[in-house]
């Protein structure tokens, strides 16, 4: 059994590749909250976030793996502390999967994400992911030299292979009880514009800045055709993708913290009970508590 963890979303992305990116928005629908609504909003729904992940935890038959892909300057690492921000630390692990090492390029490139997948009653994040290997690597092919492929095909047919790939190995995790939501973040080119200038304006943002944004951002509508081939490509039912508007930040964490909700709430999760036996045994235990 294949467990479907897509949740009703007007950005969830079809499961039948009919996906078209120019379609999605960037901005967020309808009105827009004020920015004191919507992180009151954010508030009530991490509080329940934070209910919901014991009961994951306490329950110990699923895992959740949130993977964030995005542009720079779309939001993940802020949307990630925003959401999970009342999260019990012990019950969630973030992992920001940027350039291969060298030990990871002696493994196949699905290795170094495998084995940082959460376990049983646990969030995993994964800040940037495999995907890398059908967005990144796929804009900058000549990063394929590095990882010494004993095979490789032709270019078209190993991104197929790829795409390939990373559908049998989710639908593997789903049918193990690893519930996986996907949440690309996206950002307009006009807005990311705006944050790299903010990013050279304000000196506590220097830092976040260099020069290789702009050389990615140049390649702007190789990425988008990236992007847009592998959601459609690997959308599913037990894997959904969700496009998030990210032009406007407080609306976009709403988004998101309403689809991490909802995905939870649809696990109907629940408290162990004790076996009888030990449920009648309470009282006793309790009598030789307070006669202490």
């Amino acid at each position: 059994m294949t467990i479907e963890s897509y949740t009703k979303s007007p950005f969830l992305v079809p499961f039948d590749g009919s996906f078209e990116l120019e379609k999605a928005p960037t901005a967020p629908p309808g009105k827009v909250p004020t920015k004191k609504k919507a992180k009151e909003a954010l508030a009530e729904i991490v509080e329940e976030l934070h209910d919901l992940q014991r009961c994951l935890y306490a329950q110990d038959r699923f895992a959740l793996l949130l993977v964030f892909q995005a542009m720079d300057a779309a939001g993940k690492d802020s949307t990630i502390r925003a959401v999970m921000s009342g999260i019990n630390p012990a019950g969630c692990q973030v992992f920001s999967f940027k350039q291969p090492s060298a030990t990871e390029l002696d493994h196949d490139y699905l290795w170094r994400t495998y084995r940082c997948l959460p376990e049983r009653g646990r969030i995993g994040i994964f800040n940037r992911s495999y995907y890398e290997e059908v967005l990144v690597v796929r804009v900058h092919p000549e990063y394929l030299e590095g990882q010494r492929l004993p095979h490789r095909p032709k270019l078209g047919k190993l991104w197929k292979e790829r795409y390939e790939s990373i559908r049998d190995m989710e639908k593997h995790l789903a049918r193990n009880g690893t519930v996986i939501v996907k949440l690309w973040l996206n950002v307009s080119r006009d807005e990311q514009k705006a944050r790299f200038v903010a990013r050279i304006d304000e000196p506590d943002k220097n830092w976040k800045f260099s020069g290789g944004d702009l050389r990615e951002r140049a390649l702007w509508t190789s990425y988008m055709a990236a992007y847009e081939d592998a959601l459609n490509e690997s959308s599913r039912p037990w894997a959904p993708w969700y496009a998030i508007p990210a032009d406007h930040k407080p609306t976009m964490r709403l988004t998101v913290a309403r689809i991490v909700r909802d995905t939870l709430r649809g696990l109907k999760l629940r408290y162990p009970e004790l076996p009888k036996g030990e449920k009648a045994k309470l009282a006793e235990y309790r009598e030789q508590l307070t006669g202490e």
